[in-house]
């Protein structure tokens, strides 16, 4: 059992007339997600509504203790949580994408999708997108998602490209939500403990501050003033794009490490957190 404290914050920014960013943050289901839609007129509201809601649903069905059909594409390298998350993520996308193909309205709507699921001691966190996930451990922050832009892939093969490419390659997505009938997203479990803390946001944040700016704030203050100061410092700095923000901090773990098992289960998450599990 994990116990948390936790924020969510969205703001349409400087700029836009709308927002189109949708959040969630459910602590009873230990669920947080962050979605930024994509498309016109009111179509990436939709978009990131849907996503939002369609995972948020999924795994509410489990722990309700109904009848899941769970899916048959599983990967049997990750634990029963993650591909349940992993199918709830794919039913989003279905969905975005089944609605956009039949409303005129809709076509060409898509959305990002940053969401972690606390199942175990263990964080799940899945991506697709440009949506950030960041974990704060032992005072350092690490991006844990893997940011699906033309700039950010094409780096992973040359450390040089992004002076040859520009920034205008910055947020052409490679992956998004509702695009195709199917998506990719990547994946992670890693072992949480006692002081970490999760940051989830659209990139309407991490455009504007920068990853030890929102380390230092979510380390100085509480989840919900911590949201408050980096939308705030967001706004100051432009405010050019929606921006919204989910802050999660581990106030308690409690695991029984007891006996020879408990010390086995114990010392397998930690060369867990060690060798984190990513699927592409």
């Amino acid at each position: 059992m994990v116990v948390v404290e936790s924020a969510g914050l969205t703001d349409v920014g400087r700029k836009r007339k709308a927002n189109e960013d949708s959040l969630l943050v459910d602590d009873d289901l230990q669920l947080y997600i962050v979605a930024d839609g994509v498309g016109g007129r009111n179509a990436g509201e939709v978009a990131s509504r849907i996503v939002v809601q369609t995972i948020q649903d999924y795994m509410k069905r489990f722990k309700e203790g109904g009848t899941v059909e769970e899916l048959e594409d599983v990967d049997h390298s990750l634990s029963k949580e993650a591909n349940r998350l992993l199918a709830g993520v794919r039913l989003a996308n279905w969905g975005v994408n089944q609605l956009a193909g039949s409303n005129e309205a809709y076509h060409g709507m898509g959305s990002t999708v940053a969401a972690v699921y606390i199942a175990d001691g263990i964080f799940v966190a899945v991506n697709v997108g440009d949506s950030p996930i960041y974990l704060v451990h032992s005072r350092d922050i690490e991006r844990i998602s893997v940011l699906h832009t033309v700039l950010e892939e094409h780096k992973a093969l040359d450390p040089r490209t992004q002076a040859r490419l520009g920034e205008r390659f910055r947020h052409m997505l490679t992956r998004a939500m509702g695009i195709a009938e199917t998506v990719k997203p990547d994946i992670c479990e890693i072992q949480c403990f006692k002081d970490d803390i999760l940051v989830l946001s659209s990139d309407g944040l991490s455009d504007l501050v920068a990853p030890e700016e929102i380390r230092d704030t979510v380390l100085r203050e509480r989840p919900e003033k911590a949201c408050r100061s980096l939308v705030d410092l967001a706004n100051e700095r432009g405010g050019d794009d929606n921006i919204t923000v989910v802050v999660v901090k581990v106030k308690e773990t409690k695991q029984d490490n007891t006996g020879w098992l408990g010390r086995f289960f114990q010392a397998w998450k930690n060369l867990l957190s060690v060798f984190p599990k990513r699927t592409q």
